[in-house]
């Protein structure tokens, strides 16, 4: 009975055999612990528990398998789709009766006659003029708003963007004040280098610069504002010089600004009126811009002024076709 009692407290209940002492593990039992003990306690620690789902708040409706209506942050407030549709009714309906009352049938010749082709040559050359002189002072002048501190900065922006709100006319006026022949700058034009600008080719681009730099200007500041500093910082740490890293870093960064900021002004500058006629005059071949040639002509050839307004009308549609992704970008 003890050798039987012995032999079963040796083999174990499950029949394994055991080590001398009944606290003692086997070789089989230490040959694994070395193996594939610890492989099974990493495998163990590695597997995350599964987590239970969280109980909804009480605030939270019942699922019940329909999606959630969305919001009605798009939807418009009561009585602002009739006011919108009145809008849009009275800024297309003047072009729509530009378009029907064209004559189509003699639009070409219109188009051809000596007085519409010498106020179109015009127009283009006083405009792209003008838009030269924005570039050269209006560009250093949108960097220093945009980049430098000084005493008055805020003053000299409003200055900057006055003529904006400012009307044609009386832009016309100060510029004839400023640069006449009796003008606090035009006399010393006169005495020293004998520059006349009043009713002048010279005068129609400097008025028509006069309304359209601040167009410019105000892009242009934009953009330097919004651009990200860290690559001309990066030129800067490379030993580039700052004439270099505005050319090369900072223009193309900015290029989108500048690319919208100058056609603004190259669209102002064709089509302004106000200041053009107050201070260079309406001149044929010389100041009469095309603005001008629609009210002159206004008077005794309607067809003309029809034909010449649906050239503008032309030339502002392009220009805001081509600026529609900088005001309103993909969503």
């Amino acid at each position: 009975m003890k050798g039987r009692r012995h032999h079963a407290v040796e083999r174990g209940a499950g029949g394994k055999p055991l080590g001398d002492d009944a606290g003692t593990p086997s070789r089989a039992d230490a040959r694994g612990s070395e193996t594939g003990g610890s492989l099974a306690v990493v495998a163990g620690d590695a597997i995350a528990p599964p987590k239970r789902p969280e109980p909804a708040p009480w605030w939270a409706p019942a699922a019940d398998g329909r999606r959630a209506p969305r919001p009605s942050r798009d939807k418009a407030p009561l009585g602002f789709v009739p006011l919108a549709v009145v809008a849009v009714a009275f800024l297309t309906l003047p072009l729509v009766a530009l378009v029907v009352r064209a004559p189509w049938r003699s639009l070409p010749g219109d188009l051809t006659a000596p007085g519409v082709l010498t106020a179109l040559r015009l127009s283009l050359i006083c405009s792209v003029g003008a838009l030269c002189l924005s570039l050269v002072f209006g560009v250093p002048l949108a960097w220093l708003l945009a980049r430098v501190r000084f005493r008055g900065r805020n003053l000299v922006r409003a200055l900057v963007l006055l003529p904006m709100v400012l009307p044609p006319v009386v832009g016309g006026v100060a510029l004839l004040l400023a640069f006449g022949r009796n003008g606090l700058a035009g006399r010393w034009l006169d005495d020293l280098f004998g520059i006349t600008l009043p009713f002048s080719t010279a005068g129609a681009m400097l008025a028509e610069t006069f309304v359209a730099m601040p167009f410019l200007v105000i892009t242009v500041e934009a953009g330097i504002r919004a651009m990200d500093r860290r690559y001309e910082d990066a030129a800067a740490t490379l030993g580039a010089g700052r004439w270099r890293t505005f050319r090369l870093v900072t223009l193309p960064l900015i290029a989108p600004a500048l690319a919208a900021g100058s056609a603004l002004c190259w669209a102002r500058a064709l089509g302004e009126f106000g200041a053009t006629i107050t201070f260079a005059g309406n001149l044929p071949g010389t100041t009469q811009t095309m603005p001008l040639a629609v009210y002159l002509a206004l008077q005794n050839n309607v067809d003309a002024a029809i034909t010449l307004s649906l050239v503008m009308l032309a030339i502002s549609l392009a220009v805001l076709v081509g600026l529609r992704s900088h005001w309103f970008p993909a969503r």
